[in-house]
Formats: C-alpha cells, sequence, structure tokens
C-alpha cells in the first residue's frame, strides 16, 4: 500500500531537504513513498480575504488534482486531531492493510483550501502550534517512520 506525502511548495532550506531524504531513505524499507510538490501561490500583497482565498483555492485544486476518488486523504492542520505516536502506528498499520493509497497533505504558507478540508478523511495535527511547511514535512516523515518502527517492534534509534 503506497503513501504520498502531497506538499505546497518545495523544500528550498537544505537542511530541511536533507532531513527529508533522509527520513525517506529511512522508509524506503517499510513502504512505498512518494512526495509531491505542488506550485506555491505568491503570497497576496494586502492580504485582503478575497485574494488570500483565491491564492488557497488555486493550491487546493493542484492539491486535489493529485488524489484519486478511493485514496485517503489525511489534511495536516492545526486544529486536526492529534494522535500519540503508537495511536498513529496503529493508523499506519490499519492503513497499511488497506487497499488505498494514503495521501498526506501538507499546505503552504496560507494552509489549506476549504475544498481539501471537505475532501480529507482525517483531519491530522502535529502541534497546536503552527509549523513551517518544511518543517512539518520532516516532522511528518519522522513520525510515518518511528509508526513503521513501532508496527514492526523495532527499537527506535534516533
Amino acid at each position: 500500500m503506497p503513501f504520498t506525502i502531497i506538499a505546497v511548495g518545495k523544500q528550498r532550506e537544505p537542511h530541511y531537504r536533507s532531513a527529508a531524504l533522509e527520513y525517506q531513505r529511512r522508509l524506503s524499507r517499510y513502504c512505498r513513498l512518494q512526495v509531491r510538490e505542488v506550485a506555491d501561490e505568491k503570497e497576496p500583497g494586502g492580504l485582503s480575504i478575497a485574494l488570500v482565498t483565491r491564492a488557497m483555492d488555486l493550491e487546493g485544486q493542484r492539491i486535489l488534482d493529485q488524489v484519486k476518488p478511493g485514496d485517503t486523504l489525511v489534511a495536516l492542520c492545526v486544529e486536526g486531531e492529534m494522535l500519540d505516536s503508537p495511536a498513529f502506528s496503529r493508523r499506519l498499520a490499519a492503513w497499511q492493510d488497506s487497499a488505498a493509497q494514503v495521501c498526506f497533505v501538507i499546505g503552504g504558507s496560507l494552509g489549506l483550501s476549504e475544498a481539501v478540508l471537505r475532501r480529507a478523511d482525517l483531519k491530522l495535527s502535529l502541534s497546536r502550534m503552527t509549523l513551517p511547511h518544511q518543517l512539518a514535512r520532516v516532522v511528518l516523515l519522522e513520525q510515518i517512520y518511528r509508526g513503521f518502527k513501532i508496527i514492526n517492534g523495532e527499537r527506535y534509534h534516533k
């Protein structure tokens, strides 16, 4: 069962990119994982609600274009459900046993559109604090890796 991370924007910072690639390498022994980046919109000048909503809607459409009807969509958002690592590992195990692809979605600096949030099968929070999207990707990858270590009864090595 494949896992996909759909992220708005690129990993521009070398330290985030390096950390993300390291966890992707580690995960290759547990699952098929791909990362898809969709273009982010420039932050609208003046930050009017209408312009922000339009930018979020454009990013949201790019995200939804990557998701198939039978996919399980997990939207990462601060208002989502918080799970500890053992509970997250149980979800990973259940998803792994299903036939559906699981798509984790990380929004850009503006957040996720209403259309993406409505389509989500699960809204998941990594923290009550807002994380930069590049860091959120690294944290998500680390938690997926930790989850597979738990599933397999393996000791976690940093």
